[in-house]
């Protein structure tokens, strides 16, 4: 994914979501248009040397592809005069994992939370992250403007950047993209259908395409239910219930918001695609999303990277994306869209940690966001969807249209053998929807583990 997701991010339901399927502020997410305010009051230093003359950088390919990458490492090296050794690839954690076990780091390590094999959640679990906080306070190298000065508001201020709580930043915000339901636009026309703008309205859409043969519902992978779920939590409750169920409050689970959460998920599953749970992994996502371009289903969680993703899959006559937040719960209620992003890091035994902040802080540099922008990778950065044009133009577009942003993610606990939030709140969809698990059953899980994670949650 995400990606993946950014965001996913976003990013968002980031695979992360991510990259294609991979693809997480306390409160509904500041605006884009809104900076943050400085953080630290660091000066950028010297150009550091590289132990060995080369700063070592692992970023995941997603449906971004890995050229980009590499333009962006040949233009921070003609800045700095640092060398780069890029390692790119789409099973990254395959790639660096071993190497890492035998204590050999990149400096930096782009990959999003949210991927199956929850790599950066365990670096995040370990406490083995490099306090980025400082970076903010950098200048971007070959500009005159600091870091924090060109992030936009909230991306920073969020457990998916700030995963402890202890006020300091430990990973980059990279690539966002808001996440909602997708549709086909031109299908919606022809039928002459409304998008709905409360779950009453999307139950009576359901029961109208069902006539015509058609799901309301599918997911490519179930690592896309984190954005859908966190949009859902803040359209039910709020600011405040998102806050206390994602830090395991006791007793959260037993509140009427996270009943009607519980009800909303498990009554869209009995409107789901029953071919969806079998091409719900990382090998056949794309059947499912292929579903929405077939007229077989109406919408999917997914995030801005599924028009690249998608580009050469045959559609319907008439296809145009369309893009919606979560429906309100009720008539005159706010929808949601959760912005996902992407996060880079660097691994606490990074041999070249200056370098490598030095490389973080130029990810925000004009050139680097033009070097993503023309592979479809948006970065976090004020004013960025001014400069957007076409599919990428509308979606960007979602909060100025009504819907509300919301950010965040649960927050971190210390590794628990068998336990992590994806297979707890959103692998169970599967069986949610091919009828093998109960939605009590579903919920008991929930409240099993949330009392297990609440008592390990890092300080």
């Amino acid at each position: 994914m995400k990606k993946v997701i950014s965001i996913l991010l976003v990013a968002a339901m980031t695979a992360s979501m991510m990259a294609g399927c991979g693809k997480k502020a306390e409160t509904p997410a500041d605006t884009p248009e809104t900076a943050p305010a400085d953080q630290g009051t660091g000066e950028t230093p010297e150009a550091p040397e590289a132990a060995g003359g080369t700063l070592k950088v692992a970023a995941i390919e997603t449906a971004y592809g890995s050229d980009m990458w590499k333009e962006v490492c040949d233009a921070f090296t003609a800045e700095t005069g640092i060398a780069v050794e890029l390692i790119t690839d789409k099973n990254l954690e395959d790639v660096i994992g071993s190497s890492m076990k035998a204590g050999d780091f990149p400096d930096v390590i782009h990959l999003a939370t949210g991927r199956e094999d929850a790599l950066t959640e365990t670096f995040i679990k370990d406490q083995n992250l490099v306090d980025l906080t400082d970076v903010l306070a950098m200048t971007v190298p070959g500009e005159d403007k600091k870091v924090s000065d060109k992030i936009a508001g909230g991306f920073t201020e969020t457990a998916l950047t700030n995963p402890y709580s202890d006020g300091k930043t430990y990973l980059a915000p990279m690539f966002y993209s808001p996440c909602g339901l997708f549709y086909n636009a031109g299908l919606f026309e022809e039928k002459g259908w409304t998008v709905p703008a409360t779950w009453d309205e999307m139950w009576e859409l359901g029961d109208k395409a069902k006539a015509e043969g058609i799901s309301l519902f599918t997911y490519p992978t179930t690592g896309y239910f984190d954005a859908f779920f966190y949009a859902l939590m803040y359209s039910v409750g709020g600011a405040d219930f998102f806050n206390k169920a994602t830090n395991y409050e006791e007793g959260i689970w037993d509140t009427e918001e996270a009943k009607m959460c519980f009800d909303i998920v498990a009554k869209l599953a009995s409107y789901t695609e029953p071919t969806t749970p079998a091409q719900a992994n990382d090998q056949d996502f794309t059947k499912n999303q292929q579903l929405v371009l077939d007229n077989k289903a109406l919408f999917m969680p997914n995030g801005t990277w599924i028009v690249s993703e998608m580009a050469e899959a045959p559609r319907a006559d008439g296809f145009a994306w369309g893009m919606t937040a979560l429906p309100a719960v009720e008539a005159g209620g706010d929808g949601y869209s959760y912005t996902w992003f992407e996060q880079a890091w660097i691994p606490s035994g990074a041999a070249n940690q200056d370098a490598a902040k030095q490389f973080i802080a130029f990810l925000y540099s004009d050139a680097a966001c033009e070097i993503f922008a023309k592979a479809g990778a948006i970065q976090p950065v004020l004013n960025i969807a001014d400069k957007l044009e076409g599919d990428n133009k509308l979606f960007y577009a979602i909060y100025d249209n009504g819907a509300k942003a919301a950010m965040g993610n649960f927050a971190a606990f210390t590794p628990i053998e068998g336990l992590d939030n994806r297979t707890v709140w959103f692998d169970p969809v599967n069986s949610l929807v091919s009828g093998t698990m109960t939605k009590d059953d579903w919920i008991a899980g929930i409240k099993d583990a949330s009392d297990q994670m609440r008592a390990n949650l890092i300080p």
